[in-house]
């Protein structure tokens, strides 16, 4: 699969993607931690069902570089906006896991002439509440790319890809590197406004997926059902047997939702 790896300067550093595939186009975001090979296994098929992705490095993450004043959503989804404009493709379909499914809405009503549509994985609507145990311990593993990388784990309760360990060796690998560890914390600090306060503005259509077996929530279901809520044309769809990274532990059925809801948004 032919791949083109690239970079957009923004204000304050670089932006590292690479581009899969031909076709309408989709840029893939990945969670707090992770880098662009989170998506490995879900881009070789949406580029088989006739789709140009684009992966993104978040911003203090893989190839990116490090050292920016705000790891904000908003500042996330405005570099989405700069790789679409980069590769003057638009409108683009934007997907954001974890932290990243804030800012695709932070995208998507910034600039709805360059999305088509949205797709949110494992979005936190409500800041997660811990007790104090929980709290102390989460402010270790985000401190230490090691305790990460174990955290990280515990991510895939049922199924796990086949190269999982290698990943996680070159993720934990990466995070070692200076300045990677405060971009985790940063993506994921409290920040206004939420991305709540802007999905009733999103025009654009909207898919919601979940994990039926993320760890992350309490109830999974009722969590995709509170994001859904949120936006005017919205559907929540759960991705059975899957962890917080649908797109990793069960590739096909998330391709299987994504293609469909693609073929909403390319005749929006």
């Amino acid at each position: 699969m032919a791949m083109t790896a690239s970079q957009v300067r923004r204000d304050g550093g670089h932006i590292a993607y690479e581009v899969h595939g031909d076709g309408p186009l989709v840029v893939l975001a990945h969670g707090m931690g992770e880098n662009r090979a989170s998506f490995r296994h879900l881009v070789p098929l949406l580029v088989a069902a006739g789709h140009r992705v684009a992966s993104v490095d978040v911003r203090g993450h893989g190839e990116s570089s490090v050292g920016w004043p705000s790891y904000a959503p908003a500042e996330v989804g405005a570099d989405l906006l700069a790789v679409v404009r980069d590769l003057d493709a638009g409108p683009a379909v934007l997907v954001g896991s974890s932290s990243a499914a804030a800012a695709v809405v932070f995208a998507a009503t910034d600039a709805p002439e360059l999305v088509s549509g949205i797709v949110q994985i494992g979005a936190f609507v409500g800041q997660p509440k811990l007790n104090p145990l929980l709290r102390v311990a989460m402010g270790a593993v985000l401190r230490s790319a090691r305790l990460f990388g174990m955290f990280h784990n515990t991510l895939f309760p049922v199924h796990r890809p086949a190269d999982d360990a290698a990943y996680r060796r070159s993720m934990v690998a990466n995070l070692r590197e200076p300045g990677r560890m405060a971009a985790t914390r940063g993506v994921i600090a409290p920040v206004e406004p939420h991305w709540t306060t802007r999905a009733p503005q999103v025009r654009q259509p909207v898919l919601v997926l979940m994990g039926a077996r993320d760890p992350d929530f309490p109830d999974p279901g009722a969590e995709a059902r509170a994001a859904r809520r949120l936006f005017r044309v919205a559907e929540a769809r759960m991705i059975e047997e899957a962890g917080h990274y649908p797109h990793a532990d069960r590739p096909q059925a998330t391709a299987d939702e994504l293609v469909g809801f693609l073929a909403v948004c390319a005749g929006a």
